[in-house]
């Protein structure tokens, strides 16, 4: 039986130095959660003491007039949206909310949110939340307390720790405090539904009109049996009502070739959207394994087809095709081999995101790195974290 780690919930970062100070000393290593809510996401660990940054919370800079927030890692992002949606404004990225596809409770922080750089659908057009991650505060591994960025975007030379930490998963600090670019919320939505494409004239369609003059925020495309019995390729237009109806128009006489079309209005579109980033179409059956697949969209439909031929599954497409979610058996290697020798011929990566313990702990969950860039990986890894402390084997078992 597997004892429970002890927990440790800091209020300040003083706090989170000293925590670590003492960990140093007793060569203990800590696992690093927020709001508990994404605990599947990498590989499982064991470790004695965990670090919980969720009495770490609360906004401490926000200027609406320069679109830019602060807050303590711990802060729920819900706190955030609605402090900034009272403002008119919003997260650019659309993070991503897992406790659908972990049957996980608690609230998910933005420190977490910056930790994996988590991004839904608009990352096609805004960009991930690395981009937007300007700076932050974050506790190393010899109990240091550093800072990098600021209040404005600017061009930096030498080490960006900023993007270096955002998507490290925890493994280099413990974060503290995030800073965030904001952009205005959108007060319109609109979603263009074609109708019938298979996979490759779906990508045909999404890459026209993301290369159409009409911004489009979001393009996504789902097989038949994901939401209706035909395939369905969407595309979301944001902006002021009337702007979001012309360009509606506009797109549909660009794409009329491509088949007949609906239209899913505001309400619709955002409960749409709002499933769709979380994955809601491959959350059931739960006992599934679920990737994430990364590839040049004009190479996704190559990329299925080679898959499907030794592996069956539900799935679809996301960022006009560059990025695919593929649920499949969460049994042997829950097809690793499969996928991974077939991005080997397409370019790509994969991510493991959801599957029980026992394979997370078997499998590599992210995609191997060559020993060049393990070398270069452990490298940093030293810089930051020297004993090993933080997080250990999340990414990678042996790191």
């Amino acid at each position: 039986m597997t004892s429970r780690p002890s927990i440790h919930r800091p209020r300040s970062e003083a706090d989170v130095a000293e925590i670590v100070m003492d960990a140093r000393a007793a060569k203990t290593p800590l696992s690093i959660e927020g709001g508990g809510t994404r605990a599947g996401l990498g590989r499982p660990m064991q470790a004695p003491v965990m670090l919980s940054t969720s009495a770490l919370s609360g906004i401490t800079l926000y200027e609406p007039a320069e679109m830019v927030i602060s807050a303590r890692a711990g802060t729920p992002v819900s706190e955030i949206e609605r402090a900034i949606g009272e403002k008119g404004q919003m997260l650019p990225f659309e993070p991503m909310d897992h406790r659908a596809l972990y049957g996980s409770a608690g609230d998910p922080t933005i420190g977490a949110v910056a930790a994996c750089n988590i991004s839904g659908p608009r990352r096609i057009s805004a960009g991930a939340a690395r981009d937007h991650l300007i700076g932050l505060r974050f506790v190393n591994g010899r109990a240091e307390a550093v800072k990098s960025g600021g209040r404005v975007m600017k061009n930096v030379t030498g080490l960006d720790l900023v993007k270096l930490v955002c998507g490290s998963h925890g493994t280099l600090g413990v974060i503290t405090e995030v800073t965030f670019k904001l952009l205005p919320k959108a007060r319109g939505s609109g979603t263009l539904v074609v109708e019938g494409l298979d996979d490759e004239r779906a990508v045909a369609c999404m890459s026209a009109a993301l290369g159409s003059p009409f911004e489009i925020s979001g393009a996504a495309h789902l097989p038949p049996g994901l939401w209706g019995e035909s395939a369905r390729t969407v595309l979301r237009i944001e902006h002021f009502p009337d702007s979001v109806h012309y360009r509606l128009n506009a797109l549909e006489k660009l794409l009329a070739a491509f088949g007949p079309m609906a239209r899913l209005d505001h309400e619709p579109s955002l409960n749409f959207w709002r499933d769709l980033r979380d994955v809601g179409p491959l959350v059931r059956p739960s006992e599934t394994a679920v990737w994430r697949l990364s590839v040049a969209p004009t190479r996704a439909p190559r990329l299925m087809r080679t898959i499907r031929e030794t592996l069956q599954g539900a799935y679809f497409y996301d960022w006009g095709g560059g990025l695919i979610w593929f649920a499949t058996p969460a049994q042997g290697d829950c097809g690793a081999g499969a996928l991974r020798k077939a991005l080997g011929a397409t370019g790509g990566h994969a991510t493991l995101t959801r599957a029980p313990d026992a394979l997370r702990a078997a499998l590599d969950v992210f995609e191997p790195l060559t020993p060049a860039l393990m070398k270069l990986t452990r490298g940093v890894k030293l810089s930051f974290d020297p004993q090993g402390l933080f997080n250990p084997g999340r990414m990678y078992a042996d790191l």
